[in-house]
Parts: structure tokens; C-alpha cells; sequence
């Protein structure tokens, strides 16, 4: 059954894009990570318009966190005090995200920015992640227990100004590099249409040590407000979302968020990385196939808005 797209342009089989939906939700809910970094090259690569996929995308990607967020708020999961934090660096850098988009858009450059910003992203996060947790796995099959934090231990950033006590966390660090780390979030999750918890949730763990039963709640309370955020600014300034689109892909990333919290209850914290560092892997790799390996399409028509 095909599916025609106004804004997007083009039809799509309506039970890919339910299935779609649902496999990202499940995904968020596992990993707390919003589903954007897979949902938009999906998108993309199925033919939908990387602008479209971009804005469309943080739709569903807020209707996913809903979902996630209120099955962690009910596990007593999710740190507010932490969350309202880095919403309010999300919410500068999602501003700031939205600008930078047309920016591009208008220069025709968008594509590129999108596409070396996947792979360099992913690529590293994905390779930093995989390390750390098959180390950490070595060490528990060696009965070698390594804490996230020794007792008295404090990096620098957390003795800056304006420190905090985030007792649902059981961290106290200031509140400044949390805030810069919600803006960086906020602004790379508008432009390439990701929720950023595939940034988030191993910053909150590496950086700040915060348990691994609190990251995943707290992440996609983050992503929930700064994608609702991302969601009104495309629609009135880019105009990319694409609203069909987004209620088919919407139905079953709802149904699909809570499968996946609640199996993510059931992952050790080693298991919780290693399989989120395979997934960013496999996407990032994806991304870099499509730079190295002839394209498909040899040549291509585009539309160009000039400036009078």
C-alpha cells in the first residue's frame, strides 16, 4: 500500500514506514537515545529529502520520548533536576541549530554538512564507546571491578562556578558544563535530526558518572523538550515537516518505545554500551560506504532558491 508524501514529494509503502516507526521507538526506549541518529539516514536513504527527513524526524522523535520518558518517570528513573539543567542548553542550542539549518539549506550545502557530520560523529563516538565497554566486560569476566568514580575523585569542569548537588544522580558538579553539554546537544540534534542521546547518555556516563539506571530516563526527558522545541521552529521556518509523514512513522514508534523500556530495565550497564556503540558503529559505517562507493545516480536535478 503506497503512501504519497506531499512535502517530501514522493511515495512510500505505508507498513515500511509503520515498521519504521516501530523499530525506532524500540530502540529509543532501549537506549534512551531519541532514535534520530537512525530514523533521518533511514529516511535518507529510502529516498526522502535530507532537509524533510531531518525536520520530520524530530516528531517522531518527541512522540517516542513521551512514551519512554513517562515509563521511566513511573521506575522513579529520571533525575528533573539533572533534566531541567540540560533543557536549558538544549533550548539555546536548538534556537541556534534552527538558523544554522536554513543557513545551509539556503547556500545548498546541506546534504554535505549532514552527511560528513554522520559519519565523523558516529565513527567516533561509536569507536570510543566500543573500547571502553569491551574493557569493561574484560575486567568483570576477570572479577576486576572498576567503580565509575573513586571516592573524593573530581575533574576540573566539576569544580567550576555554580556547583550543584544532583542527589537522584548521586553526583555534585556545576552546573556550567552541563549546560554547554545540552547547547552542543540541542544544536547538532536540530541540524542533522537526531534527539542526541547517542551523545548525551555516554557524556552523562563518561564525563559526569552518572548511573546508568538514571542516563536513560533523564536523556530522553532532554530530548522530549528540546525536539518539541525543534519540532515548532522547523515547522514555521523551515517548513520541512512533513506532517503525514510524521503521524505514520509516529504510530508505530509510540507502540515501540514501550517494548523497548522496558527491556533496557534488564541490561547490565556493559551490555547497555557495548550494543549502543555496535548500533552507532553499523550507522556511521553506513555513512561512509555512501561517501567512498559509487552513487547510484550518476547525475541529479535540483531545485535552487535564488536570491533576488
Amino acid at each position: 500500500m503506497q503512501l504519497y508524501l506531499p512535502i517530501a514529494e514522493l511515495p512510500l509503502n505505508l507498513f515500511l514506514l509503520i515498521g519504521m516507526g516501530g523499530a525506532i521507538g524500540f530502540i529509543s526506549g532501549l537506549f534512551g537515545v531519541g532514535g534520530g541518529f537512525l530514523l533521518t539516514p533511514l529516511l535518507i536513504f529510502v529516498g526522502v529529502p535530507a532537509p524533510v527527513a531531518v525536520a520530520t524526524s524530530s516528531v517522531h522523535i518527541a512522540a517516542s520520548s513521551v512514551t519512554g520518558s513517562l515509563t521511566y518517570w513511573r521506575r522513579n528513573a529520571v533525575d528533573f533536576k539533572l533534566g531541567l539543567v540540560l533543557i536549558v542548553g538544549g533550548a539555546a542550542g536548538t534556537v541556534l541549530g534552527v538558523f544554522f539549518f536554513n543557513q545551509m539549506r539556503k547556500l545548498g550545502h546541506l546534504d554535505l554538512v549532514i552527511t560528513l557530520s554522520y559519519v565523523t560523529l558516529l565513527m567516533s563516538v561509536g569507536i570510543l564507546m566500543l573500547g571502553e565497554s569491551l574493557r569493561a566486560m574484560f575486567r568483570q569476566h576477570r572479577n576486576r571491578t572498576v567503580p565509575l568514580r573513586l571516592p573524593g575523585e573530581h575533574r576540573w569542569y566539576e569544580g567550576l562556578p555554580l556547583r550543584m548537588r544532583f542527589h537522584r544522580s548521586k553526583i555534585s558538579t556545576s552546573i556550567l558544563p552541563l549546560v554547554v553539554l545540552g547547547c552542543v546537544i540541542g544544536f547538532i540534534g536540530t541540524v542533522l535530526g537526531i534527539g542526541g542521546g547517542f551523545l548525551v547518555v555516554p557524556a552523562l556516563i563518561y564525563l559526569f558518572r552518572v548511573p546508568t539506571s538514571v542516563v536513560v530516563g533523564t536523556s530522553l526527558l532532554q530530548i522530549l523538550v528540546t525536539m518539541i522545541i525543534a519540532t515548532f521552529l522547523h515547522a514555521t521556518i523551515s517548513q520541512a515537516v512533513d506532517v503525514l509523514l510524521a503521524l505514520t512513522l509516529v504510530v508505530g514508534g509510540v507502540i515501540g518505545a514501550q517494548f523497548g523500556a522496558r527491556t533496557g530495565q534488564s541490561l547490565k550497564g556493559e551490555q547497555f554500551r557495548l550494543l549502543l556503540a555496535l548500533l552507532i558503529l553499523s550507522v556511521g559505517f553506513r555513512f561512509a560506504f555512501d561517501i567512498v562507493g559509487a552513487p547510484l545516480d550518476r547525475f541529479s536535478i535540483n531545485a535552487v532558491e535564488l536570491e533576488r
